[in-house]
């Protein structure tokens, strides 16, 4: 097992990485400051790894919510069902929640911990690559909207992070690519030997290598949480973790949530960043062709869908990231610098997402 921590004063935590950690219930135990504890999961995990952590809290006011699984589903309404079993069981301010899942379980639980009596305390125990090495990190949490992705929401941040990889061989191939493009991202955005490594290593990623897994989740969290450290509530630079994002979720509320992955839509994003920032000439035709390879090899799309420019803009429009109505997009500097910027041009934006087939 190895550890790190996110460093943020009092509300600072560790992330736990290793094979077989769901077999250690004291992770999860030392964690717990009350005698209530509410886990919530979804169907298709829950039938997995829900008796490995029910059997871990006997002895405990233990209760369980088991949501649908995907990405539709994080909405105000399947939220509810997490405030109904708190209220129903009577749990107070001590309690915790405990999520047991992927980015959208995390999400959701966070939100309702963020809330519930003002908030309580969670725990993450994230099942995903995406979400081990991205959403449980960091505090982020909420819900999606019909209009935007993630635009409810609160910072909350766990009282750990338990990141088990023997969970990952479970998962669907195209689950795990979705979350080895937030793993190329740190490469890209803060850590050029990381990308390089990356280079080397991708395809024991996608061979569910548990040595090479837990060197990149390892090194994806320390990255991330060095951010996150240092600008906890994206007043900014850790927007920088949002390379390709605002792309994607264009992408992704367009689509319709659940039709494109987050990871594969930010995939497409990050083409599509590193395409902008060439126009900007911070980076050579030969990086953008180092970005494209790289995802193409861990089996990501490289185009986005079927879209109009103005629908790209016009949602965009809409992302948190737009600051006093001017669209902020993080681009690349140089390969493993990314940059913040409000200074592009929108016909600058139009001639990527052209060049890149999206109809004008």
């Amino acid at each position: 097992m190895q550890t790190l921590s996110v460093d943020l004063g009092d509300r600072s935590y560790p992330i736990y990485i290793g094979e077989g950690l769901l077999n250690q219930p004291e992770l999860l135990l030392n964690h717990i400051q009350g005698r209530q504890v509410l886990v919530v999961s979804n169907e298709t995990v829950a039938p997995i790894y829900l008796a490995t952590i029910r059997q871990a809290l006997s002895g405990l006011h233990y209760s369980e919510v088991i949501l649908p699984d995907g990405e539709q589903h994080k909405t105000l309404d399947v939220l509810s069902a997490i405030y109904d079993k708190l209220l129903e069981d009577k749990h107070n301010r001590t309690t915790t929640l405990v999520a047991l899942g992927g980015g959208v379980v995390g999400d959701m639980t966070g939100y309702a911990a963020a809330s519930y009596q003002r908030g309580v305390n969670f725990i993450q125990i994230p099942t995903t690559l995406l979400s081990q090495v991205d959403s449980s990190v960091g505090g982020k949490t909420g819900v999606n909207h019909p209009l935007g992705k993630n635009m409810i929401g609160a910072f909350h941040q766990p009282q750990c992070v338990i990141a088990d990889t023997h969970t990952l061989t479970t998962l669907p191939q195209r689950e795990l690519s979705a979350g080895i493009a937030e793993v190329i991202k740190y490469g890209l955005i803060c850590d050029a030997d990381f990308y390089a490594w990356l280079e080397q290593h991708v395809e024991e990623l996608l061979a569910c290598d548990q040595t090479a897994l837990a060197e990149a989740i390892y090194r994806s969290c320390d990255n991330k949480a060095k951010v996150v450290a240092s600008d906890e509530r994206e007043a900014g630079i850790r927007a920088i973790l949002n390379l390709g994002h605002t792309f994607g979720h264009a992408i992704e509320t367009a689509q319709g949530y659940g039709n494109w992955l987050h990871g594969e839509a930010v995939a497409a994003g990050m083409q599509l960043a590193a395409q902008l920032s060439e126009k900007m000439q911070w980076i050579s035709a030969d990086d953008v062709d180092s970005v494209r390879h790289l995802l193409l090899r861990a089996k990501l799309p490289v185009t986005p869908p079927a879209m109009t420019c103005d629908q790209f803009l016009s949602l965009m429009a809409v992302d948190k990231k737009v600051l006093d109505g001017r669209l902020r997009l993080v681009l690349l500097k140089k390969m493993g610098e990314a940059i913040i910027t409000s200074d592009i041009a929108e016909q600058d934006v139009r001639d990527t997402l052209t060049d890149a087939g999206v109809s004008a």
